[in-house]
């Protein structure tokens, strides 16, 4: 069969570009060429003087392989960065590792556990260092293998001796500024990480809890009689609180009441009760207690100078008032344990009423002296036996289980709590850093727009942070506090930055080692070191400063965008923010993205238990870094993210499409050579002229999706175009010039123009997402060029059809909408076996004056435009019905098929047409439109 075409001396499509995309093997042998080309630095050298765009990457952490979530966050940077080469700006991506922390410290524990072995702290460090960076290297080379293109010869982590010096000095600037106090106050506290914990470092989860109604006895009736102006004898008068966790009774301090709030006292025999009215009926329907009368009502600011007894310890507790208290839950009441929680902190400070010692250990077990039931037991196994203290003393007056949303640690997924230790905190009020935070977010462009709000409630409600953990692998806060005053040194800014020198030369280890007496001489005795270290996420929210600042050419850039999951704003975001704030009084980034989590195609989240992972390796290995690449940019990041092997399947058809259009387009391309033969616009052929103008909007649209980071609507066009444009439209029309015309005829060359010029385009369009796939297409497009794609920006040839031309853009969508119309009645004929392939049909049509003159312009080409052998026009002389074809009349062709074009003609019955004839012996077939 191929040698009787080549005996028919048909143009026919030819390449080495394979079909097969075999992208798991050849991905990793680009990768080596980009590495041994040092290919982030060509893409530098070639972007020398343009405009600098930087993403700062916020730091993964340096544990386990990378999962799903982190191939999307890298690759969708990726494209982003890559779009904005094509921009024709210089890129600055620098990827970085988040490297201590407790997970590290776990880890390693736990490897020394199976060994047996036990190790001095400064051992220990040594060993978190090298597991990190064990992790680090796995993570980098994972990657690098999703076609990842940034400085990996100059990645940044958080443990490098310069950094950590760094961070050191950005803790000193915010000390500087006043913004960091040392406190004692309740924070979270996980029992199984014995520190206290990030915001960012909890995540709350419904929990069936023992609720609890007890009775706070007053230790003074008279004082009650005033308000019922009667006198009560033999009644025992209680407050009634509830609260969801019986464990912090033994810690009160006090009872709040609301100021405005009217609360009413309830008989019950010889028991009075006090409650907020609003909530009595409520109360009483959950017992079943039938006979109960009120007998008296009074708002709460009234009870100001009366006490109650503890249940559990008979202490005795004030009554205090806040207007923070509500009416719609519990009883009005609320008891006060300002060791183990924020707002009992906050109220009771108000109050002046101090914090005792804690009752809790940092195990969670109660103290010995708490209660003689309840010594060194476990707060969390301790309901039943708190329950049978509180009946005992006739105090509990209702008790049931209740599901509420609880805080859990991240890591050890066990209910946290709130309790009071000594902790280093970063002032939210303090010279006014929550209103300037306010004021620094409203700079930023955030993306998704609820982004701005999800943020301002954050830091409109944050408590202070506190950046202390009493852990072993981190950052030192290296100053110096007095013994008594527990004040820091008055040098301590000058000690910070000779510590940081130090430790910029040895490491963190250098504080640990650093001999007290040798430092401060004299006063060595008044001070003592702190031992705690720094919150891993003041670690990386520092590390605008400390790594893309620290750069001499990036001095007096502002960091153009962070680009991180939706949790990140109650981590890096909001801990940027803070810091950038506190120094600079600017926000540290101009935008900021964020993307969802990965689900299953069901949108349930994935994990191991549910046997719903998908491992990033195994879809690279399996079907390559492409269409895992292009399952990101397919997504709608704003939204859950959804993946299966059926979605990655539909992803590999979309691919296929892609790439077998580029593969249609180079095997069109095999004899053409830019340089000699491209044509100008005024010599190509009208619909070639029409398909440049179609492809300059299809790019001007790319360009705008891309920059308003629609992705998702990016591949939307790229796949209508190469399926409609080109697949049903444009490439099947052509073909007939393409493989029947001379060589190197006008009309053959035109064609071949426009074919290149699409090629150039889309090779750019697809860069950013199937970036392996591109780099193999250009090495295959005809022309001197560049080596590598990604040095390149737009393919700025394309041009546009005149628009007071009469064969203009809207001409040519009118003459696409009558085709749609004639495939129909060719569908309708095959369906009838009239005809079996367009070209055996022969057309007469009846159409309003309208569409008859825009037909009339192509003359005897319409018909390669419709792609049929005969057609006949008859301007339609009755009244119209306004459909564009009024008749239609259609039969096989009784002419004779041509073996060389198959178009059917009446010239002869030999094997090919006269106009073939033309095409080959002749001086060629002319012409002008199609």
């Amino acid at each position: 069969m191929m040698n009787m075409k080549n005996q028919l001396n048909l143009n026919l499509p030819k390449t080495k570009f394979p079909m097969r995309a075999n992208l798991s093997t050849n991905e990793s042998i680009m990768i080596e060429k980009w590495e041994k080309d040092n290919l982030y630095k060509l893409i530098l050298k070639s972007k020398k003087n343009k405009k600098t765009f930087i993403l700062h990457d916020g730091p993964p952490y340096a544990n386990g392989d990378i999962h799903i979530g982190h191939a999307y966050n890298k690759i969708l940077k990726d494209i982003i960065l890559k779009f904005k080469n094509l921009d024709g700006y210089k890129t600055i991506f620098i990827p970085g590792w988040d490297c201590h922390g407790l997970p590290i410290e776990q880890k390693v524990e736990e490897i020394l556990k199976l060994k047996n072995k036990k190790l001095s702290q400064k051992q220990f460090r040594i060993e978190c260092r090298k597991y990190a960076l064990k992790q680090i290297l796995k993570q980098k080379k994972d990657f690098i293998r999703l076609g990842i293109i940034a400085d990996w010869k100059n990645y940044y982590l958080t443990m490098n001796f310069k950094t950590e010096a760094n961070i050191i000095r950005t803790l000193g600037k915010v000390i500087k500024n006043n913004h960091i106090y040392k406190g004692k106050k309740p924070v979270h506290w996980c029992t199984k990480c014995l520190s206290s914990l990030a915001e960012a470092e909890v995540d709350y989860t419904d929990i069936r809890s023992l609720s609890v109604y007890v009775k706070f006895q007053i230790n003074n009736t008279k004082i009650i009689n005033q308000f019922l102006n009667m006198e009560i004898k033999n009644f025992n008068i209680s407050f009634l609180i509830w609260t969801t966790t019986p464990w912090t009774i033994p810690a009160n301090r006090a009872i709040t009441l609301h100021p405005q709030i009217y609360y009413q006292f309830i008989q019950i025999d010889n028991d009075i009760i006090i409650l907020a009215k609003k909530m009595v009926h409520f109360v009483f329907l959950k017992t079943k207690i039938k006979n109960w009368t009120i007998i008296g009502e009074i708002q709460g600011k009234n009870f100001l100078n009366v006490y109650v007894i503890n249940p559990i310890n008979k202490n005795i507790s004030p009554i205090i008032l806040s207007n923070y208290i509500s009416e719609n839950t519990g009883t009005g009441i609320v008891h006060m344990a300002p060791n183990h929680g924020l707002d009992d902190y906050n109220i009771c400070n108000e109050n002046k009423i101090k914090c005792l010692n804690n009752i809790i250990d940092k195990r969670g077990f109660f103290i010995k002296g708490t209660h003689p039931k309840l010594d060194k037991m476990d707060i969390f196994s301790s309901e039943k036996i708190i329950q049978s203290i509180l009946i005992k003393t006739n105090s509990l007056f209702l008790s049931e289980y209740y599901v509420h949303n609880y805080p859990h640690c991240w890591r050890h997924k066990i209910p946290i709590i709130y309790r009071s230790t000594p902790q280093w905190f970063i002032s939210m009020n303090k010279n006014n850093l929550r209103k300037l935070s306010l004021k620094s977010m409203k700079k930023v462009k955030w993306i998704p727009k609820w982004g701005y709000n999800r943020m301002y409630i954050m830091l409109n409600k944050r408590p202070d942070w506190c950046i202390s953990r009493q852990r072993i692998w981190g950052i030192p806060i290296p100053l110096f506090i007095h013994k008594k005053t527990q004040k820091i040194h008055i040098n301590s800014l000058n000690y910070i930055e000779t510590i940081a020198k130090m430790i910029e030369k040895k490491g963190i280890q250098e504080w640990w080692d650093l001999d007290i007496e040798k430092f401060l001489g004299k006063d060595a005795c008044l001070y003592e070191k702190v031992l705690d270290t720094l919150d891993v996420w003041f670690d990386s929210g520092s590390t605008y400063n400390s790594i893309i600042k620290q750069i001499h050419e990036l001095q007096k850039s502002h960091i153009d965008m962070y680009l991180e999951g939706t949790d990140q704003y109650r981590g890096w975001f909001i801990a940027s923010l803070i810091i950038s704030t506190a120094i600079d009084k600017k926000p540290p980034y101009k935008t900021v993205i964020s993307h969802g989590f990965t689900v299953d195609e069901n949108g349930k989240k994935m994990s191991k238990s549910l046997g719903n992972t998908i491992k990033p390796q195994n879809i690279v290995n399996s079907l390559g870094g492409d269409i895992l690449r292009l399952w990101v940019a397919s997504t709608d990041f704003s939204n859950e993210i959804n993946i299966s092997q059926k979605i990655l399947q539909r992803t590999t058809e979309i691919y296929r499409r892609i790439r077998n259009t580029a593969r249609f387009l180079l095997s069109n391309l095999n004899d053409f050579i830019p340089e000699k033969d491209m044509l100008k616009p005024n010599e190509m052929l009208l619909f070639d002229k029409w398909i440049i103008n179609k492809t300059k909007i299809v790019q001007d649209k790319i360009i705008k999706y891309y920059n308003q980071y629609n992705i998702q609507n990016v591949v939307h066009e790229i796949m209508q175009f190469c399926s409609i444009d080109l697949g049903s439209v444009y490439l099947d029309i052509i073909k007939d010039r393409q493989y029947t015309f001379k060589k190197k005829s006008i009309e053959r060359l035109s064609c071949q123009t426009s074919l290149y010029m699409i090629i150039e385009s889309l090779v750019r369009w697809i860069t950013p997402i199937l970036s392996f796939t591109a780099n193999e297409i250009w090495n295959y497009i005809p022309g001197l060029r560049s080596k590598y794609v990604f040095t390149e920006e737009w393919f700025s040839k394309l041009f546009t059809l005149p628009h007071n031309s009469i064969m203009n853009n809207e001409y040519w969508n009118d003459l696409l909408i009558f085709k749609d119309e004639i495939n129909k009645i060719i569908e309708y004929a095959r369906e009838k076996k009239i005809i079996g392939s367009s070209l055996e049909a022969n057309i007469t049509l009846y159409v309003n004056n309208n569409i008859y003159q825009k037909l009339i312009l192509l003359g005897s080409e319409l018909r390669f435009f419709l792609l049929i052998s005969d057609i006949t026009l008859i301007k339609y002389k009755k009244k119209c019905t306004n459909k564009l074809i009024e008749k239609f009349k259609i039969i096989k062709s009784k002419n004779y098929k041509c073996v060389r074009c198959w178009y059917y003609n009446n010239t002869t019955n030999s094997d090919i047409c006269d106009r073939c004839k033309i095409n080959t012996i002749g001086n060629g077939e002319k012409r002008l439109f199609i």
